[in-house]
């Protein structure tokens, strides 16, 4: 492999390199994260609607969504009628801060049930749940995470209804020390927001070592740090 094949193999952007028929002939890293059996039709579809008319490259800025992750642009390119490669331009979702966490190794779940349990107890909201039971244990400042987690569902309290989701983000990661983690989210959403709460929530933040995402629906991005 020579060194501009490593550099793309190492690119933090997906690339893809098809045949005309759609097969894929190769794809770096990255790409890896996001193309499978089930959706490498529609990428070669976008590779083929967003091609320049003639032989060449063309880079598009459009907004993209592909197996769960947002991008602002692509390149397309092909120089015969056998193969042509798309890459595209991931948009970063947010940024971690460059301390890496420290606390105690904890269950997450278990800390996501003791804050809705807490703040069911006085309210007549319905909490629902739908968690990706795969996510470890993760060293976390426990008092942290629950003061946050508490403030958000302060901010959404008064409606009929709450949802609690844990994920993976899938592809997306940081590093911290030369070392890679991965991320997952836990998002909660309902109707309405007390925007005086989301002042006291945002100082709170502010104050804390733990990313929140505050928009229509409310974001805690951490990272899986298990050591």
């Amino acid at each position: 492999m020579s060194f501009e094949q490593r550099l793309l193999e190492h690119d933090f952007n997906p690339f893809v390199l098809f045949s005309s028929d759609g097969k894929i002939l190769s794809l770096n890293e990255q790409a890896q994260f996001i193309v499978n059996p089930f959706n490498s039709k529609e990428l070669f579809e976008l590779a083929t609607t967003y091609a320049n008319v003639t032989f060449g490259f063309k880079t598009t800025f459009v907004d993209v969504e592909f197996s769960q992750q947002k991008f602002f642009g692509l390149t397309v390119g092909y120089e015969n009628e056998d193969e042509i490669g798309i890459k595209l331009y991931q948009k970063p979702s947010f940024k971690l801060n460059n301390k890496k966490p420290t606390g105690e190794l904890t269950n997450i779940y278990t800390l996501v049930d003791l804050c809705i349990s807490t703040n069911s107890i006085n309210s007549d909201a319905t909490f629902s749940k739908e968690f990706d039971p795969t996510i470890p244990e993760i060293i976390i400042d426990s008092n942290s995470f629950i003061k946050i987690l508490n403030k958000i569902y302060s901010c959404f309290i008064e409606n009929e209804s709450i949802n609690t989701k844990i994920y993976y983000r899938i592809g997306e990661h940081i590093i911290f020390d030369s070392k890679k983690y991965s991320l997952f989210s836990i998002e909660i959403s309902s109707q309405n927001q007390d925007k005086n709460k989301i002042s006291e929530l945002q100082n709170l933040v502010d104050a804390s070592n733990i990313h929140v995402d505050i928009q229509k629906k409310i974001t805690i991005n951490l990272p899986m740090i298990t050591e």
